[in-house]
């Protein structure tokens, strides 16, 4: 007998994309990092727990098959700390994103680092490219951030609250972030 995780009742993201950057930056400094996305592994996921200040059950999220995590950590730093994660499984013709979350400490008007949740997008729209899907990328968004997507991502609204990034933008986001990638 096999079991599946029960799925979350989520209505929606509510990340906020707080600056478009190169990479990440320093909020003090303002010194721009160079990121990595891996894939988040059991490990990785210990010590991000609710007590641990982060909002999502990623444990739960991770056992969805269909689902693949990914962490974005400041590159060739050690050890490796996780600024952030984003959630997202690989449909027929394009990315869905599930769930995207800054670090605890990338949070609020006292965080580290600025540019976190767009590189995690521009991850997920560089995925979708390689894939083939053009770059596009969709989600589930929380009605009072519809108008943010679209102002900060060039979103474009489907139908409901699910939006999703076209090619034209999901390939500026690339550039941005993935500077080394030719496209």
């Amino acid at each position: 007998m096999t079991t599946t995780a029960k799925k979350p009742n989520r209505k929606g993201l509510d990340f906020i994309i707080d600056k478009l950057t190169n990479s990440v930056e320093n909020v003090v400094t303002g010194e721009s990092f160079q990121t990595e996305v891996s894939l988040v592994s059991e490990i990785d996921l210990k010590p991000i727990t609710k007590r641990n200040k982060w909002d999502f059950d990623w444990k739960t999220e991770q056992k969805q098959i269909e689902r693949e995590i990914y962490k974005l950590t400041i590159a060739n730093s050690f050890p490796a700390v996780i600024h952030g994660l984003v959630s997202i499984e690989i449909k027929p013709d394009h990315v869905f994103m599930h769930l995207i979350e800054n670090a605890p400490f990338n949070k609020g008007k006292n965080k580290m680092y600025n540019g976190v949740a767009g590189n995690l997008i521009a991850f997920a729209c560089k995925l979708s490219y390689q894939r083939g899907y053009f770059g596009e990328v969709s989600f589930i968004a929380k009605t009072n951030l519809i108008k943010h997507y679209q102002e900060k991502l060039c979103a474009n609204l489907i139908y409901g609250n699910v939006l999703y990034i076209p090619q034209n933008e999901a390939v500026k986001l690339i550039k941005q972030y993935f500077k080394n990638l030719i496209i």
